[in-house]
Parts: structure tokens; C-alpha cells; sequence
């Protein structure tokens, strides 16, 4: 079984899934959603759990830098209250702080990709960092 790691906006859902061992995070892809529409692109979602055998979700949550929770954090929190009554599944938050400016700072750094290009990913990349931060601390004694 493997954790899906969600980097949840409110217009994409960045997408990662662990290796059966829950060792590494790979990007899967990027969701479009129009959370004001109320789309949340949970038919896609579905599609991904069964694909990868899914067993429990990781979502990134971007506190405030003073550790509060401010709205997009409640969006994010909601995201996941949906996910886990659709899919019976259990719903972790990983605090994501900073974790799109690293993998924008990595994407300028060792990529060398245009902002359109980059814009492109960086969702993606953020739901890796997000996972692999959960896999790297406290997800390692779920497997």
C-alpha cells in the first residue's frame, strides 16, 4: 500500500504517491480544481487511490510563519474532512511552510526552466516535498 501526498491550492491539487516501502515520493501529476465552483476533482482523485492502491493521504498544510492556521490552511483542512468521508481512507496534515518557495528556489536553481514551464510542476514538486518530509519523520513507522 502506498500514501498519496496532496499539495492542495485553490485551483490545483499537486499530486504524489510513495513507493510500496514508503521510502521515496514521486510526482504524479496536477489536479485542476476550481474550489469557488465547488470542483475538487475528486473523480481523478478516485482514478489515482485505486491505481496506486492508496491507503492514507498526507496533506500539506501551510501554516502562517507564526504557526497558525490562517485560511488556506482551513481550505486545506476541509480538502481533506471531503477526502476522508469519500474515500474511508485516513487524512494527515504535514506542515508544508515554505515547501512551494524550495521547490520554486530548486526548480530556478538546478533546472534552469522558465516561469511558465516552472509554474507548470510546482505543485507537483510540492506534494513531493510534502510527502517525503511525512515519509523522512513520522510516516516511517506506518509500514
Amino acid at each position: 500500500m502506498r500514501v498519496m501526498g496532496l499539495d492542495v491550492g485553490s485551483k490545483t491539487v499537486g499530486v504524489a504517491v510513495s513507493d510500496p516501502f514508503g521510502w521515496t515520493a514521486q510526482g504524479v501529476e496536477i489536479i485542476r480544481i476550481n474550489e469557488e465552483a465547488e470542483e475538487f476533482g475528486f473523480d481523478r482523485l478516485k482514478e489515482l487511490v485505486e491505481q496506486y492502491e492508496v491507503d492514507r493521504f498526507v496533506i500539506g498544510l501551510p501554516k502562517n510563519m507564526n504557526n497558525t492556521i490562517g485560511s488556506r490552511a482551513e481550505s486545506s483542512m476541509v480538502y481533506g474532512e471531503k477526502i476522508k468521508e469519500l474515500f474511508s481512507l485516513p487524512v494527515e496534515y504535514q506542515d508544508e511552510r515554505l515547501t512551494t518557495v524550495q521547490a520554486e528556489r530548486m526548480l530556478v536553481e538546478q533546472a534552469n526552466i522558465s516561469r511558465a514551464k516552472r509554474k507548470k510542476v510546482i505543485d507537483k514538486l510540492a506534494a513531493v516535498m510534502i510527502l517525503q518530509n511525512y515519509l523522512d519523520g513520522s510516516g516511517k513507522h506506518l509500514f
